[in-house]
């Protein structure tokens, strides 16, 4: 049995002109938010001397790339391209370990996650659009303002996307559901494993200590910034290499880090497709581990992208040779 938790987007959006469902966030859940955003990013400004001062071994690096390909891989090929927006069917296994992921990367519950995303894409870098840098206007000063909303200050506004609305899908599933009210338990484990292995491995309580900071806080503040870097830089900075309705771009030096969502132009003109880093030399891991997920047949349906469609919507229709799998018409 193979199960698909989102479908096209659009399909799950309400309809043209509908207003939103009021969904506030308590003042005690954004002193939360505050506190996940500024202790990960404590130990960022941290880690140089931490490490400077030798707190920093090959277990820790190690046990660091481990948690941010687990973490990272969830947000990105979990939350994003297999909830979100459908880009391929799974099981049930499958379903539950990607949503198991995406929590540990510490940005919310899965259904939340997904209902902002979904408005981001209906209203993309216009009036409705939680996250767009554009909102303030584009002159210099107005557009720091907006790189500062898309960036971090979003996550504090009162007024939240209205899960019922924006992710119904999500909200009925009851493993979902289950994970969510259990998120505060998956979040202590996303920090406390990396601690729990580093000691295990070196059998000691520094070791413990440093890969909590490493692998655990440092870990997260990194993916926080990855993906948040896809709402801000990736709207503002880049090539406009897709048409789409909106500012999104391709950022080249983000794409490792975000295991190629920063391949964002295709994606804003292609929403449902499985690989972003659809070019010649665009990487885009992701797109490996759902093709690794369909090769172990646990993955199915995937909606890879179709060269002749995606050559219709180049912006420079003399880059098409450049489309993978590209065939020039006879």
């Amino acid at each position: 049995m193979t199960i698909s938790p989102a479908v096209d987007p659009i399909d799950q959006l309400p309809p043209e002109g509908a207003p939103d469902q009021i969904q506030l966030q308590p003042l005690s859940m954004r002193i939360t938010v505050g506190v996940f955003v500024a202790v990960p990013f404590l130990a960022v400004l941290a880690a140089i001397p931490v490490a400077w001062g030798g707190f920093l071994s090959w277990v820790d690096i190690a046990l660091f790339l481990l948690f941010w390909a687990i973490t990272g891989l969830g947000i990105t090929v979990g939350y994003h391209r297999f909830f979100t927006h459908g880009s391929f069917k799974a099981g049930r296994g499958v379903k539950i370990a990607l949503a198991v992921m995406g929590s540990y990367a510490l940005e919310g519950s899965v259904a939340q996650w997904v209902a902002d995303h979904r408005k981001h894409h209906k209203f993309s870098d216009a009036p409705g659009d939680p996250h767009s840098p554009w909102l303030e206007g584009d002159v210099k000063f107005a557009l720091l303002k907006g790189f500062w909303h898309s960036h971090t200050g979003w996550l504090f506004d009162e007024q939240q996307t209205p899960v019922a609305q924006y992710a119904p899908d999500i909200d009925a599933d009851d493993d979902l559901r289950l994970l969510s009210k259990w998120y505060p338990a998956l979040v202590v484990g996303s920090l406390l494993i990396p601690a729990i292995l580093g000691g295990l491995i070196t059998w000691s309580f520094w070791g413990a200590v440093t890969a909590f900071f490493w692998a655990g806080l440092f870990r997260a503040a990194f993916i926080h910034h990855v993906t948040w870097s896809i709402n801000s830089v990736c709207h503002i900075w880049g090539k406009h290499t897709f048409k789409s309705r909106d500012k999104s771009t391709n950022v080249w030096w983000l794409a490792i880090p975000s295991f190629g969502e920063s391949w964002h132009s295709l994606h804003h003109a292609e929403p449902t497709s499985a690989r972003h880093g659809v070019l010649k030399g665009q990487i885009d891991l992701s797109a490996v581990f759902i093709r690794t997920l369909e090769f172990l047949h646990l993955a199915n349906d995937v909606r890879w992208p179709k060269p002749e469609r995606l050559e219709r919507k180049l912006v420079d229709p003399s880059m098409a040779p450049r489309i993978r799998g590209y065939k020039k018409a006879a």
